[in-house]
């Protein structure tokens, strides 16, 4: 009994644990910000905040709904295989909940979401959760393509970034690019082996992104389903740029800028739904491209404030909005 009381009360503690830190980095990360701020800092933000054109944060808004429906819509190529047809507008609901979960709950949304379209589309909770992992593992495969492009189409850039960190030695950048070679390898090779917990995971997660995508080929619909996973990264990143046009210092970026902004600010709201950590990466980021760094906090906060209120809107909704849809639907 203690034994069982004890192993709950972990679990307990894990969960609050899982919810509370999150937060508390964003907390402590948004203090950390004020504090380092002085008072004509402040006025600069405050300042690029009121002159921002909020045309172009509309056209964001309007660009990120779009993805949003077409993640819904292409879900179901995911569940038509299972031999089940989910609403669409049930998908939706869906998506938006699991959104507004992850705010307060990281990761959690994923779960709820999974929950939700079994509870009103009478699909096996297990077999909803495993489209979804199918389909996070099609985006982390777009994110890591989008990563390698934006290395190699900013070469030079990242060239001249490096060798003002390191001081112009070719033996010196020789040795350290064989080291970093020789280090790569002999890590694969040691997770390929090793027996222990934690790399067997990671060979699980690389065996399971190979799983998901050869996946997509043996589906129906599988050229749909690309072009709906395109559009989708193609929208966040237009989604971006527009936002980037609402403001005199971020307008000039180039397309190598607004790619690398993106990356840090989608890293940045992985953590804790970006509370704190998103703002500071797309400011620490967007530095190195020349923009001052509190037009990069304003723009940041900028971007991040105006996805939350969509979600915050859109996940009420829909919170409200499903039970009544499902219920008017099976009356009828």
């Amino acid at each position: 009994m203690n034994i069982f009381l004890k192993s709950k009360l972990n679990k307990t503690i894990r969960k609050i644990l899982s919810i509370v830190i999150p937060l508390g980095i964003g907390v402590l990360i948004i203090w950390w910000a004020l504090s380092t701020l002085t008072p004509s800092d402040k006025i600069e933000i405050k300042k690029a905040f009121l002159s921002a054109d909020y045309f172009w944060i509309g056209i964001s808004v309007v660009i990120a709904l779009l993805s949003h429906l077409s993640r819904a819509y292409r879900w179901k190529y995911l569940l038509q295989p299972l031999g089940y047809k989910p609403r669409f507008i049930n998908s939706v609901f869906a998506i938006f909940i699991s959104y507004l979960v992850n705010l307060a709950i990281p990761r959690a949304g994923e779960v709820v979401r999974a929950t939700t379209i079994s509870k009103y589309e009478a699909i096996p909770f297990e077999k909803v959760f495993g489209t979804i992992v199918a389909e996070r593992v099609v985006d982390m495969v777009i994110l890591i393509g989008i990563i390698i492009g934006a290395f190699f189409f900013q070469v030079s850039f990242f060239k001249s970034l490096f060798l003002q960190k390191i001081p112009d030695q070719p033996l010196l950048l020789i040795s350290l690019g064989i080291l970093a070679v020789s280090f790569g390898l002999a890590f694969l090779y040691y997770i390929g082996r090793s027996k222990h917990r934690f790399f067997k995971k990671i060979r699980r997660f690389f065996n399971g992104l190979w799983e998901g995508m050869t996946s997509i080929w043996t589906m129906e619909h599988r050229g749909a389903f690309i072009a709906h996973s395109l559009f989708i990264w193609g929208m966040y990143l237009l989604m971006f740029y527009t936002a980037s046009l609402s403001m005199e210092s971020t307008s000039h970026l180039s397309f190598g800028a607004i790619i690398s902004g993106f990356i840090g600010g989608t890293f940045g709201v992985t953590a804790n739904g970006g509370l704190g950590t998103f703002p500071l990466a797309v400011k620490e980021v967007l530095s190195l491209y020349g923009v001052n760094a509190n037009e990069g906090w304003a723009f940041g906060w900028l971007l991040w404030s105006t996805e939350t209120i969509l979600v915050l809107v859109l996940g009420v909704i829909s919170l409200i909005g499903i039970p009544l849809y499902n219920k008017k639907f099976f009356k009828a």
